[in-house]
């Protein structure tokens, strides 16, 4: 017995998460938009997925039960990708756990759809969310597909047990200790399987338990199991970020499109008219024309940009360039 119990350190094979590096570059990028209400939100369920992933942390940590972890994986099949936020390699089971940092009370109806209830601006809201769990168990498919197509690397190493129905076991966590979860009518195998982030070790500890020591794997075999598995990481290469960079391209190639149209549109005149080009308008005055896009001469006119007389006689050539913009 001592020597099954022996090892109770956590060891993290992969501690570091890419939900940090992608909020430093949302708050990068915040400060080019105009418009901050999405990404606000963004960043804020960014901020509320990093705080649930390091309260797991600190209760593996100081599990003192024994296991191999890596944090925040991508694992590709056949160009899908399945990012993974903890994979616990244990005595007893492997996990495969979806952290959730829900805000609002969580409710799980019999037919196992998930429901957030919660108040906004004096309103109460209840939504429908996407089951975590049924995304834990097509990340557990894949992961049983890529064991699958390696077989000859890991061999036997991951099937020592002969309950292969339950290799990397899926487990939702919620760790939002506001939250109430009611899961009362919830299926049998999701009320199994959702659990608080305080009840993380003792969950893990009760499998433990239903083994004898000749069952239980050994620290080299864990080991040896979150090394394979830590080898087969693939970059994760979407990011929230992609969407507000192509905001800010696109609002760049706007601006130069415009600038250029303007350009145009000066040069010719002045030489119709036989004027010089500022006459028109000038550099700065073409800036803030592009900046503040007035879509009519009447905010053209109200945004004190032109004067009068350039108003008069350029004003509704200048707006028709900018309605097509």
């Amino acid at each position: 017995m001592e020597l099954f119990n022996r090892f109770r350190e956590t060891i993290f094979l992969k501690e570091d998460s890419d939900l940090e590096k992608q909020l430093e570059e949302l708050k990068r990028i915040r400060e080019k938009l105009e418009n901050t209400e999405e990404i606000d939100k963004d960043i804020r369920y960014l901020e509320y997925g990093i705080n649930g992933e390091k309260e797991i942390a600190f209760e593996l940590k100081n599990a003192n039960i024994g296991m191999y972890v890596l944090r925040d994986v991508t694992f590709e099949y056949n160009g899908n990708k399945a990012q993974i936020d903890y994979l616990l390699f244990t005595k007893g089971y492997f996990y495969l756990i979806e952290c959730k940092n829900l805000f609002g009370n969580i409710t799980v109806d019999r037919s196992g759809q998930f429901y957030r209830e919660y108040e906004y601006n004096g309103k109460k809201i209840k939504e429908t969310i996407y089951s975590p769990y049924t995304q834990a168990v097509r990340h557990q498919d894949m992961m049983k597909k890529i064991w699958s197509s390696y077989h000859n690397i890991f061999g036997n190493l991951i099937f020592e047990k002969s309950d292969t129905n339950n290799f990397f076991r899926p487990i939702v966590v919620l760790s939002n200790s506001k939250s109430y979860l009611n899961k009362e009518y919830a299926p049998q195998e999701i009320k199994n399987n959702i659990i608080r982030a305080d009840q993380l070790v003792s969950y893990i500890q009760k499998d433990i338990n239903k083994f004898n020591n000749t069952q239980l794997y050994s620290e080299k075999t864990l080991k040896q199991a979150a090394e394979i598995w830590k080898k087969r990481i693939v970059p994760n290469n979407t990011s929230l970020a992609d969407k507000y960079l192509k905001i800010i391209e696109d609002k760049i190639e706007k601006k130069n499109e415009l600038e250029k149209e303007l350009r145009e549109f000066r040069n010719k005149k002045s030489k119709s008219m036989n004027i010089p080009a500022y006459y028109i308008f000038t550099d700065d005055e073409m800036q803030k024309l592009i900046i503040l896009n007035p879509k009519t001469k009447e905010e053209l006119t109200s945004n004190k940009i032109l004067s009068d007389t350039k108003i008069k006689y350029h004003g509704d050539e200048i707006i028709d360039i900018l309605n097509k913009k």
